[in-house]
């Protein structure tokens, strides 16, 4: 069974402010590490780097 439930938040200005902010970093980091990701598929490197 999957339940799911939804909220709705009511940010001030400065947490809106503070959520944009962090999203922004998060999606930065998240497309640099997909781009890193292709590139060693490409270059034919392995999946993991475990030692």
């Amino acid at each position: 069974m999957h339940l799911r439930y939804s909220y709705r938040i009511y940010p001030t200005a400065g947490q809106r402010s503070a959520l944009v902010s962090t999203f922004g970093c998060a999606r930065v980091v998240y497309n640099d590490a997909l781009a890193a990701r292709k590139q060693a598929r490409k270059d034919g490197r392995p999946l993991s780097q475990e030692h």
